[in-house]
């Protein structure tokens, strides 16, 4: 231990100095202002970037009812993608690698066989192309391949990181759809995301997003959506960490000095409850006997402005009415871990009432019983997780293959490979 108990207790004293300048009743009033003024029609420079599907209106369940409820759908598939995080090598390479994985609830062995990877290469050398086309390995149980990643002058892990995490878990969703009977539940959202952020970040990047290779991963999931509306099965997507800031700025540009640090923070106060006493510091006589939750919102906001039905979808046709594809959510907020979670379909499926209804209510019953993401989202979690050993031993195994050594930092010595 590095600090003398005398500096802990210092430390202290800063945080209830810090504690006395804080005045959580306002906050409290402010959210509800937000919530009954604001976000029944949020606008952004006139245009209106988040409004109810339905009813405006935050509703509550007993954590031991739900939980025991008669799910709507029988079978609940999940997937998710996991990687080895971006590697750079002394010959100029910078690697990372996707491992997609689908499970089922209950199992099914032969579908938690299947395994998509795709290893994504970025270089700065132009006379040489690395792309393969798609091989099967294991018996046909494995699909990979090499994408050659659009050379950039900056950004380059970012790059290839997004690349290879959003093809793997694409083209394993659309190679298995028609294995999906009832319900598929994306791990995190239901657009990559992170390829929408690149418009924001200068024009290099906003180029790129645009370019071939972007472009036909982005198009995966539109195509998705497409396939899963035309076989009446919900797509929806379980974010087990949401960290948008478009509510949160729109409120900032409109005059309102929002104290929260993103929209998740702010669903959390307002879905937060006080209770009977009971708990311990600093959650003390928070109630934790029901789930609290938003009804459905439409998001236009940030990211999810290019699949809104006015957005361009970076260029990707749709085949279907623009605002099928419109992204939509709820938060759930879950007090026995103090933890909220997003869950997003797209408007094709939550213009239903009853579908709407239906996803709302196996959602709060998987996180009731779980005490976390539904079983299915855990298992795909599982299935695509790269562990630390494996990490390293493929990153050796690449050291091998390039005859040259992984580019390191102090920071490896200080901080070796962990499971992330």
């Amino acid at each position: 231990m590095t600090l003398d108990p005398i500096h802990v207790d210092n430390i202290a004293r800063l945080a209830s100095t810090i504690a006395g300048t804080v005045e959580t009743a306002d906050h409290d009033d402010l959210a509800e202002r937000v919530w009954s003024e604001w976000l029944p029609e949020l606008r952004r420079e006139g245009r209106v970037i988040l409004e109810p599907v339905d009813e405006h209106a935050r509703r509550r369940v007993t954590i031991d009812e739900i939980a025991l409820v008669e799910r709507p759908f029988e079978t609940t598939h999940g997937l998710d993608s996991g990687t080895i995080n971006p590697t750079t090598f002394k010959n100029g390479l910078v690697v990372d690698v996707a491992h997609a994985a689908m499970a089922v609830e209950p199992t099914d062995l032969d579908l938690h066989r299947s395994r998509t990877i795709v290893a994504t290469v970025h270089t700065a050398d132009t006379t040489v192309d690395h792309d393969t086309d798609w091989g099967r390995r294991d018996e046909g149980y494995t699909q990979q391949r090499v994408l050659h990643a659009p050379r950039v002058s900056r950004y380059a892990e970012g790059v290839v990181h997004a690349l290879a995490l959003y093809l793997a878990e694409s083209k394993h969703a659309l190679d298995h759809a028609n294995a999906v009977t009832d319900l598929l539940v994306l791990d995190g959202p239901i657009y990559p995301k992170e390829l929408f952020t690149w418009v924001d970040r200068g024009p290099e990047l906003g180029d790129l997003a645009r370019e071939a290779k972007p472009h036909a991963v982005i198009e995966n999931y539109v195509r998705l959506v497409e396939e899963f509306h035309e076989a009446g099965v919900p797509l929806v997507g379980f974010v087990k960490n949401p960290s948008g800031r478009a509510i949160t700025r729109t409120l900032t540009s409109n005059g309102i000095e929002a104290p929260w640090p993103d929209d998740a923070a702010l669903f959390t106060r307002l879905l937060e409850r006080s209770g009977d006493g009971g708990g311990t510091p600093p959650h003390e006589g928070r109630q934790t006997a029901e789930l609290t939750a938003t009804t459905w919102f439409h998001a236009r906001g940030g990211t999810d402005r290019h699949l809104a039905a006015d957005g361009d979808a970076l260029g990707v046709e749709r085949r279907l009415d623009p605002a099928l594809y419109e992204p939509t959510f709820l938060v759930i907020y879950d007090p026995r871990t103090d933890v909220s979670y997003k869950l997003e379909a797209p408007y094709a499926f939550t213009r239903d009432p009853d579908t709407r209804r239906a996803l709302t209510t196996q959602i709060l019953s998987e996180v009731a019983a779980e005490r976390g993401p539904p079983a299915a989202v855990a298992k795909a979690d599982e299935l695509a997780r790269i562990d630390a050993g494996e990490k390293a031993s493929i990153r050796e195994k690449f050291e091998e293959q390039f005859d040259t050594d992984r580019l390191r930092s102090y920071d490896d010595i200080r901080w070796p490979d962990v499971d992330g």
